[in-house]
């Protein structure tokens, strides 16, 4: 789960500088891209991903059967999974390889592990690169989101169905602290809390797959470290 949540973080980001015609952008987003290649590469994570697509594509046919459920909704999200697993077995266990052979991106992730390696002195290619129209820089970034998209399109599809397991409930952290002593026979993937909006505090959680602890920090400045809140705080809590 920590692996797909720095994935979809990685890739909200770049997705989000596709758009925008900047320089800057455009570094950001060959940012992100390295950062994804380097977790992509870094362990097995394609099958990962295709073990958690099994698993949700038979835990959902269970329900078909069940009365009540809204049928056409099930298909629905059923094909969606089921056509992301296709995807992931067409692009076979080699699909990073075309990123790990392009010399010009080699050369920036080498740079990019010296502070300010990428500068135009350093990597004048790459600033060229980014010199060209927007329309030219993005062909290439498109050739290169390709070879990502599936593995990340699957991981974002996977983290939304795991939050939308578990319906939120109210609780109370006695002062800023609260307890949870999970049952032998529940699973337990991901922790969801839920804060009102523009409140001072933050949650920090820890534990394991028996027991886990939230505590509610109060957060004032940068420049003053966070404690614990003194008071009772109402929180809604999902356990996915």
């Amino acid at each position: 789960m920590r692996t797909f949540l720095r994935l979809e973080f990685l890739y909200q980001q770049l997705l989000y500088n596709c758009d925008v015609d900047s320089d800057w952008a455009t570094r950001a987003i060959i940012s992100s891209l390295l950062e994804i290649m380097a977790i992509l590469t870094r362990g097995d994570v394609r099958s990962e991903v295709h073990k958690e697509l099994d698993l949700n594509i038979d835990n959902l046919k269970r329900f078909q059967s069940q009365p009540g459920v809204d049928g056409g909704r099930l298909g629905n999200l059923i094909a969606n999974l089921a056509a992301a697993r296709e995807d992931i077995d067409a692009i076979g266990t080699q699909f990073m390889q075309p990123l790990k052979d392009s010399e010009f991106l080699s050369a920036i992730k080498h740079r990019s592990s010296i502070p300010g390696g990428t500068c135009e002195f350093d990597l004048p290619e790459y600033s060229h690169w980014l010199r060209q129209p927007f329309e030219r820089r993005q062909k290439d970034i498109d050739v290169w989101i390709a070879v990502i998209r599936p593995i990340c399109d699957a991981v974002t599809e996977l983290l939304w169905l795991i939050r939308e397991s578990a319906q939120p409930v109210e609780k109370t952290a006695i002062n800023g602290m609260y307890q949870h002593r999970m049952q032998k026979d529940r699973s337990c993937r991901l922790l969801r809390v839920t804060l009102p909006e523009n409140t001072t505090l933050y949650p920090e959680i820890s534990g394991s797959q028996h027991l886990f602890t939230i505590r509610f920090l109060d957060w004032s400045t940068i420049d003053k470290r966070a404690v614990q809140t003194g008071h009772d705080v109402e929180f809604k809590l999902s356990i996915c």
